[in-house]
Parts: C-alpha cells; sequence; structure tokens
C-alpha cells in the first residue's frame, strides 16, 4: 500500500492571548490517502479551521504556537519545516484551500481574473495573455456565465454562490494534489450548495485529487467523503468509514450529531434533535472525556479520565468508556460488536 499524501501526527495548536493559553488543538492524527476526500466534522469550535489553517501554514505565529511534537507530513516532507521558498510552492502549488467566506477572501480592489492569473503566473511560466485565457477557461469551468466579460470584474459584483466558484477557480488553478475545502457552502442555499459540492467532487475525480472537507454539517458530506473524522474540543472522538459512521455510530457525539440531522423518511413535526449544554472551555480542557459534560451516558470514569481509543473493523475507531466496563450505562446504543482490542 502506497504511502498517504498527508499525514497529520499529534498535531497540538494553541493561542496566547490576556486570559491565558486555548488549547485549540489537542494531539489530532489523521491520514488523508491519494485520491479519497476526508470529511473532517465537528461543531464550531472544535479545531477543524485551525487544522486546516495549520496544514496551510497560514496560522499568524504569535498568538498561535504550534506545539514541539507535531508534525504535518506532505509527500514525506515536514510542512512545519518548509522554508518560504518550499513554502511558497507549496501553498497555491501542490495544496489549496478554499475558505468559507469568499468575500474577505478575496482581494476587494483585483479584478478577479486578476486574481485567478496572481497564482497561475506565480506557479508556473505563463504569460499574463496566457494566464488571462486560462482564467477564463476555468471560470467557465466552475460554472460561471459570460467569462470572457466576469473576469474583467470585482468580487462585489458577483452573488455569494458566484464568488465561491471564484474561490474554487482559483484553487483549481494550479492543479493541486490536496484541496482543502473549509465549510465551502456556509450561507448558500440548499440548491447552490448541492452545485459546489458537485463541483468538487467532479474534480476531485478527475485529477485523483485529495481533498479535505472541513463541515459541521454531516449532510453534506453524506455523497462525497470516504472516509470521516469526527472532532471535539480540539480531539478526534471517532474516525471510520462513511458507511461506519453513518449506519453505525460508535461514540455518543457522534450520535447525537446524526440525531440532528433532519430526515426526509419521518413524518412531519418531528421534533429535531439537539445535544443539551455547551462545549468546554479550552482554556481550562476537561480532565476526562471532552464530551462528559454533554453526554447523557456520562459515568464517573468519563469525568476523571480520558477515555482509550476502541479499535473495530475495517479501521473504524472510537474514544469511549462504554467499550470497556462490564456494566456501562443503561440504555446506551452502543456495544462491543465489532470490537478488536484485546
Amino acid at each position: 500500500m502506497s504511502e498517504p499524501l498527508l499525514q497529520v501526527k499529534n498535531l497540538a495548536v494553541s493561542y496566547h492571548g490576556y486570559a491565558g493559553e486555548v488549547q485549540s488543538v489537542r494531539g489530532v492524527t489523521f491520514d488523508v490517502n491519494r485520491g479519497e476526500t476526508l470529511a473532517v466534522v465537528g461543531e464550531s469550535g472544535c479545531g477543524k479551521s485551525v487544522t486546516a489553517k495549520t496544514i496551510m501554514r497560514l496560522l499568524q505565529i504569535p498568538p498561535a504556537e504550534i506545539k514541539e511534537g507535531s508534525q504535518i507530513l506532505f509527500d514525506g516532507e515536514d510542512v512545519l519545516r518548509f522554508d518560504e521558498k518550499r513554502l511558497s510552492a507549496y501553498r497555491g502549488g501542490e495544496a489549496a484551500i478554499i475558505f468559507q467566506d469568499a468575500l474577505a477572501a478575496l482581494n476587494p480592489t483585483m479584478t478577479v481574473g486578476n486574481q485567478i492569473c496572481e497564482n497561475l503566473l506565480h506557479h508556473s511560466k505563463m504569460s499574463k495573455k496566457e494566464a488571462m485565457k486560462k482564467a477564463v477557461e476555468l471560470l467557465r469551468m466552475v460554472g460561471i456565465p459570460q467569462p470572457e466579460r466576469r473576469v474583467k470584474q470585482y468580487p462585489h459584483e458577483f452573488s455569494g454562490g458566484m464568488r465561491q466558484r471564484v474561490m474554487i477557480a482559483i484553487a483549481f488553478a494550479c492543479s493541486p494534489k490536496l484541496l482543502i475545502a473549509d465549510e465551502p457552502t456556509t450561507a448558500l442555499d440548499v440548491t447552490i450548495q448541492a452545485q459546489i459540492m458537485d463541483l468538487i467532487k467532479q474534480w476531485q475525480s478527475d485529477q485523483d485529487a485529495s481533498v479535505i472537507l472541513i463541515t459541521h454539517d454531516l449532510g453534506v458530506v453524506a455523497n462525497i467523503a470516504n472516509r470521516i473524522v469526527v472532532m471535539y474540543a480540539g480531539k478526534i472522538v471517532e474516525r471510520g468509514d462513511n458507511r461506519s459512521i453513518f449506519y453505525n455510530p460508535k461514540h455518543p457525539y457522534t450520535n447525537a450529531l446524526l440525531e440532528a440531522v433532519p430526515r426526509l423518511d419521518l413524518k412531519n413535526k418531528q421534533v429535531l434533535a439537539s445535544i443539551e449544554g455547551t462545549p468546554p472551555d479550552l482554556l481550562n480542557p476537561p480532565k476526562g472525556c471532552p464530551f462528559s459534560t454533554r453526554c447523557k451516558y456520562c459515568m464517573e470514569v468519563c469525568c476523571s479520565e480520558e477515555p482509550p481509543v476502541t479499535s473495530f473493523e475495517e479501521g473504524h475507531e472510537a474514544s469511549c468508556w462504554l467499550y470497556y466496563l462490564d456494566h456501562p450505562c443503561e440504555d446506551a446504543p452502543f456495544t462491543r460488536e465489532g470490537r478488536t482490542n484485546d
């Protein structure tokens, strides 16, 4: 089996402010294989976007701090050790990112054509004329009508969905091996969401590229992700393939997220489930399971000791004490079936 394109190992990132140290990411480890789509799912504040920005080396240091022992290997090279020249070739050329707020990410003083050309000219030997021709082709590819005219317009002249398409065109420009899509469909209506996701899925298939899709909405990843990583309070609480996560969740948090997704097979007037409480304060993270304060199956051990990782079939893993106690909490919908740990 070939080496994964991206390997994130024991990634820990903190932010230092007046109130103290916010431990945004706490020992995150995952791989992204070549040609696959990995979804990173979790609610706001769980560390998803910080992880994405760290992979792209976009964090401002300080106030951010990447802890000693963290590694991000891209094609076997440690991204955290790249010098400015290597980093310049990596960002935009080998790896690209789509941000959730296209209006904030795009330069309001430059035409969209020049912003696409900027990436092309930096990473290739194209002339300005060739780059502009390529920019028109990219706008056409991402579904923007009259690209010859729109290439001369500014971001404020585009709708929200069209601006997101421009961001995608910039990301696609140099055919990167890795695309990170950070909440790419936030604030877009459902129809446009589907179009954006189809666009990313088609490009990924054509280029045999790897995609990291970051979202809080499990419904968005159902038809695109090969594997799913579920994050909570800066940690990974569950990981597995698409089918395992959706049909056989092993962590109470994942189960709660799935219950909160609206379903078409239920009758009208269904009551949407919600997760009671609020995420823990990462200025002072909990000692035990990070989800213990909101988990309806919480036991005494959950509040004092961090749960070990339990392995199931086909790479499915979850961090929960329910699989290690002889008499777990009553009514818990989880069983030891398929557990491979000794």
